[in-house]
């Protein structure tokens, strides 16, 4: 298995050629529920020890949150916005729509406005990764009504969420990574 580079930071990655504790983490990423190398994993399996840490806090931040997939998809479209992550917008797009969220919801993200909310839970997953991310810190009000909610730890797996793909932003971000080569960006460079 050879993968094309997918940007000029990034080596091009050819398995045959891979040490064995790259092919180990490579073999535990494909067999696990993501089941590809899409988003970040091409630049960490370089590091093939941050890559399996990495990949294993992934799976648990996706899909063991104890959140609905419609509002980890929500956090994770308000971080790719945060960071102006294209990849992750472009790959977390899609997901998110399917999940539940809102197209109109999902557009007034990506033009930098609060999106108008039906969903209680949605506004408050919004508040509280807004006010992180632009205050880099949760006001003791947005920190009770998410308690209240989702429960104590939930609320801290929604902080590890949020900072879990942060990581995946700011590694897309500085290997200028893109899901698709042919598909408009959706932030401006």
């Amino acid at each position: 298995m050879t993968t094309e580079r997918k940007a000029a930071r990034l080596p091009v990655f050819d398995r045959a050629a891979a040490t064995p504790e790259q092919e180990a983490v490579l073999d535990e990423i494909l067999s696990g529920p993501r089941g590809n190398l899409a988003g970040p994993f091409l630049a960490w399996i370089a590091s093939p020890e941050l890559a399996e840490h990495a990949q294993r806090l992934g799976a648990f931040c996706r899909y063991s949150t104890g959140l609905p997939l419609r509002l980890s998809e929500l956090a994770i479209l308000i971080t790719a916005v945060q960071w102006r992550a294209q990849a992750e917008w472009q790959i977390h797009y899609p997901i998110a729509i399917d999940a539940g969220v809102s197209a109109d919801v999902a557009q007034a993200l990506l033009e930098g406005r609060r999106p108008v909310f039906v969903d209680t839970d949605e506004a408050l997953i919004y508040d509280f990764a807004v006010e992180l991310y632009g205050a880099k810190r949760v006001s003791d009000m947005t920190f009770a009504k998410a308690e209240e909610r989702f429960g104590h730890e939930t609320t801290v797996n929604l902080v590890g969420l949020l900072g879990y793909y942060a990581l995946v932003a700011m590694t897309l971000n500085v290997f200028a990574m893109r899901a698709n080569e042919d598909e408009p960006l959706p932030f401006n460079e």
